[in-house]
């Protein structure tokens, strides 16, 4: 294993000199969390695909490949479905509000901050638990390569993602992001891929070796597609890790054509990783745990170096999704809800990025602190989506849509959806499908109903709102012009 211990070595070593290296672009408020907004097509594609693309969607998404067949691609489709449908439908008018968090559009469109500080303390429980979620995956990897404790495990890797985070902010989690999706794209895409389907003889010989419901495109079960879609298609809508990607793009067109991109590259990323569960399978029928396919047939099937290069591909998968949510959790910790508990004061740029700095390194030590507290991934992963898309899903889509929600409907609609999700999974169980699709019914219910009772937002609002929205207002005058990237 020599060479694979020295090609992730090699590559841990290369994101700790990125986020050096941001370090020294990071200068602004602006570069610093949200790379100046210069991000061009290719990098922004890169780096969107990079942060979607993570532990789950790799190695969960090839166990359900094992358990379920080339309908185990379902989980990670929907990712891709829902950064279509953001990128289509919703990017360019999100890309030119040229705000930071997404409370931050909530209070644009609302007024005033009282929506937005209960969003925000949503928000920042959602993005914790995803980089946990995140985290808690280096475990899996590092038992592989070195045969490290969990502990040690989830400390090494939290600790290397803190680091580059915390010194450049997004231009470093940028650059990092750019080299995981290319080692990705080699590792699984263009290596495992084939290799795994050649040592399980074959597309003819899976067929002849599994049941035919492992090639039936709707085997995992309608009621589970749809509650993908519910939480993955509908949170890629929303989650404030995605939107401070979209603020990354120097214009509307960036983003949205390069998160179509970003939104067709999941779709194929899916049903790769499909592809390779079925003949994982195949090789080794009676594993003990479908998420141990992914590491299994990487240590068993594939030659020495390339071996390696998977593996960082995994380490890679695993490390966007973690430092773009550790930035979006500081960022709205910061922004959101520090700022507006002590009352907002005027700070330099070099003040704003050390203040945020200080916030990326403190919830980075709460990230590692909780994932070796947590041990069940797929719970802790519900929760996150569960409070997102039913706690804040209708009044940030309707707020985008519905001229008639107002401030009251908002708070109401958060309210009544994050406690409808919080009871229900006390009391049906945090994997029951029932809290996101009652929560989503009483937040969309509450919005309405409460939005209609209440006085219209005030015009001066809405049309400050609909010139903020065409990229017109004067506010924007100090935003930085993008530079050619």
């Amino acid at each position: 294993m020599a060479v694979d211990y020295t090609v992730i070595v090699v590559y841990l070593a290369g994101m700790l000199a990125m986020g050096w290296w941001g370090m020294r672009r990071a200068r602004s408020k602006s570069e610093f969390l949200v790379a100046g907004r210069r991000l061009g097509p290719a990098m922004y594609s890169g780096t969107m695909a990079a942060i979607v693309l993570g532990g789950a969607s790799t190695i969960g998404g090839v166990g359900l490949g094992y358990q379920y067949g080339l309908s185990g691609a379902w989980m990670v489709f929907t990712i891709g479905l829902g950064l279509l449908a953001l990128s289509v439908f919703f990017s360019a008018r999100i890309a030119r509000l040229k705000v930071y968090t997404v409370s931050e559009m909530l209070d644009l469109r609302y007024g005033g901050g009282r929506a937005g500080i209960i969003s925000g303390v949503v928000m920042w429980a959602y993005t914790l638990m995803l980089a946990v979620t995140s985290t808690i995956a280096y475990a899996t990897i590092f038992d592989v390569l070195f045969d490290m404790h969990r502990t040690a495990a989830i400390v090494l890797g939290g600790s290397i993602v803190v680091a580059y985070s915390t010194l450049g902010g997004m231009w470093s989690i940028t650059l990092t992001d750019m080299v995981q999706f290319v080692v990705k794209t080699v590792g699984v895409l263009l290596l495992l891929l084939p290799i795994a389907v050649v040592k399980a003889g074959g597309f003819g010989e899976m067929k002849a070796q599994l049941p035919t419901e492992y090639f039936d495109p709707l085997g995992i079960g309608g009621e589970t597609i749809f509650t993908y879609v519910l939480i993955y298609t509908f949170g890629m809508l929303i989650g404030q890790d995605i939107w401070q990607r979209v603020f990354t793009a120097r214009s509307d067109r960036t983003a949205q054509w390069g998160g179509t991109v970003a939104g067709t590259y999941c779709l194929a990323y899916a049903l790769a990783g499909a592809v390779i569960g079925t003949a994982a399978r195949v090789l080794y029928p009676k594993l003990g745990s479908a998420d141990d396919a992914f590491a299994t047939i990487v240590k068993d099937e594939l030659p020495v170096g390339v071996r390696g290069l998977v593996l960082a591909a995994a380490l890679a998968a695993v490390m966007s999704t973690s430092s773009g949510a550790l930035i979006a959790c500081a960022t709205v910790a910061n922004n959101d809800i520090w700022s507006r508990l002590r009352g907002r004061t005027a700070e330099g740029e070099r003040d704003e990025v050390r203040g945020n700095r200080a916030f990326i390194l403190l919830m980075g030590l709460a990230v590692i602190a909780a994932a070796i507290a947590i041990d069940n991934v797929v719970e802790a992963l519900t929760v996150a989506y569960n409070l997102l898309v039913g706690g804040l899903l209708v009044p940030i889509l309707g707020g985008l849509v519905w001229k008639r929600g107002t401030v009251y409907g908002a708070l109401a609609s958060v309210v009544a959806g994050g406690l409808a999700v919080v009871v229900l999974m006390a009391t049906h169980g945090i994997l029951a499908n029932e809290p996101v699709y009652y929560g989503l019914l009483a937040s969309l219910a509450a919005y309405v109903i409460v939005s209609l009772a209440t006085p219209a937002t005030d015009a001066a609002v809405l049309a400050a709102w609909r010139e903020r929205l065409a990229g017109r207002s004067p506010e924007l005058a100090s935003e930085p012009v993008p530079a050619s990237q």
